[in-house]
């Protein structure tokens, strides 16, 4: 069916006039009723965040979300352009969306009295309604609101004329989302001006006042260390935010574990075959709630989501290298692999206090913290005592990022337990995973005293105590 292209056809049709709050509020009362997901995509809060955003809505409010970065703040305030319309009628050429029944600026007032009931339209779709700013300090009024274009003044218009004005990026968005991120970095007399636009509907550029009922949700991001601290926002705008809505990080490993699956790098088209074991990816997730945990580990800053997905991919990526240098069918992440997170660690995890190679220890401890408590999820030191036994009697197993999955494969034949082992990981028998599962057991009994091991350039050996 043919939209409505002008404002005599848009009056005839079914189209009624709404705001912004009102369409959004009435596509979220319709998802509602009709049991449509929400938010695809943003895993572990369902039964926290996005109940907080319904109800902002439903409440016409604007919205600052408060967290640490890697909360999938952006995400949240770009998953609102979903509950506006698929489609949106504006008067034709306006720069400020004007709404053919009330249009705000002189252009479609004035066109609208030449025409009339021919006055052209244009129709909309929802990523034309979205815009975000970076607050930073040199952030102007002309970025956000607008300024007297000088090509304008100089065909001859007057600097008291509105049509001189080239509008910013705010009104440009009237009749959709405004976003603003890391609100507290703007400076404060820009605060003053987006309070300006927000409450009062008007803002004086250059020294001429002009009077805009923009219609426009706002929404904002910060981190709650900024926001709460007096002096970087002024006390009028942090007021004029409805809904203050607490982000948070995955709470638990089994979310974390979702959004690295749904985030990471697929690995597509290298020739070889990459299969990573379910606890491969839990010790990944473990190693980033244990970070959240860690009194060394700078918690206002935050440990973000980025951390888990780019150790994720470093671990792939260590394991399809070493795998393609040994002309392996498959590759597997193991435990030797952890050595190659520190390139994708080190950068994201500010410590309290910094000395030299300090990071670097801390990481370490992270990881055999994290590989303990996965081997104590999946198996119990005691069932192993067999195993143990072989060692004393002189044992002895070689493990290093470059050996190769077949060297493991030998090792494990001898081993009665690795048909049990590979059952409790649910792993298959194949020489790649062998040596990933036989890798944890052996770091895993290590960790809890009953192996020595002896790290060496040419590799690591573990052995009876």
């Amino acid at each position: 069916m043919a939209l409505p292209g002008t404002l005599g056809e848009l009056r005839g049709s079914e189209y009624r006039m709404r705001s912004v709050r009102e369409e959004m509020r009435d596509n979220l009362v319709d998802a509602l009723r009709h049991g449509r997901p929400l938010f695809p995509g943003l895993i572990g809060y369902q039964d926290s965040v996005i109940p907080e955003i319904e109800n902002a809505i439903l409440a016409n409010q604007d919205i600052v979300f408060l967290g640490e970065r890697g909360q999938a703040k952006s995400r949240l305030i770009r998953a609102l352009t979903e509950l506006l319309d698929e489609r949106m009628p504006v008067i034709r050429g306006s720069e400020v969306h004007d709404h053919p029944y009330a249009p705000i600026s002189r252009q479609a007032r004035q066109l609208v009295e030449e025409l009339g009931e021919r006055t052209p339209l244009d129709w909309i779709e929802r990523p034309a309604r979205f815009g975000e700013k970076l607050a930073t300090p040199d952030t102007s009024i002309a970025d956000l609101i607008g300024e007297v274009d000088p090509i304008k003044v100089a065909e001859g218009r007057y600097l008291s004329d509105e049509l001189t004005i080239h509008y910013g990026l705010l009104p440009r968005l009237n009749r959709g989302i405004f976003a603003i991120n890391e609100l507290p970095d703007l400076a404060e007399r820009i605060q003053v001006g987006l309070l300006n636009i927000m409450e009062e509907r008007d803002v004086q550029i250059r020294g001429f006042k002009v009077r805009l009922p923009l219609d426009v949700v706002v929404v904002a991001t910060a981190n709650p260390d900024d926001y709460t601290n007096r002096g970087r926002i002024i006390t009028p705008l942090k007021d004029r935010f409805g809904a203050q809505i607490r982000t948070h990080y995955p709470r638990s490993v089994e979310a974390e574990m979702e959004i690295i699956e749904q985030e990471r790098e697929e690995f597509q088209g290298l020739g070889t075959q990459l299969h990573v074991p379910l606890y491969m990816r839990e010790l990944v997730a473990e190693i980033s709630q244990l970070a959240r945990r860690t009194n060394q580990i700078n918690q206002r800053a935050g440990v973000s989501v980025r951390l888990s997905i780019a150790n994720f991919e470093s671990l792939c990526a260590n394991s399809l290298r070493r795998a393609i240098a040994l002309q392996e069918p498959e590759a597997v992440p193991r435990l030797s692999d952890l050595g190659a997170l520190a390139s994708s660690s080190l950068g994201k995890l500010e410590l309290e206090t910094w000395e030299e190679g300090e990071d670097t220890a801390v990481l370490q401890k992270l990881l055999r913290s994290a590989t303990s408590n996965v081997f104590r999820r999946h198996f119990s030191v005691q069932e192993f005592g067999p195993l143990l036994a072989r060692f004393e009697q002189g044992l002895t197993v070689e493990v290093g990022e470059n050996q190769p999955a077949a060297a493991y494969q030998q090792v494990a034949q001898g081993l009665p337990e690795t048909k049990r082992i590979l059952s409790d990981l649910d792993e298959p028998d194949r020489p790649a995973p062998v040596a990933a599962a036989l890798e944890l057991v052996l770091e895993g009994l290590h960790l809890a005293k009953r192996l020595n091991k002896s790290v060496l350039d040419q590799g690591t050996t573990l052995y009876g105590s």
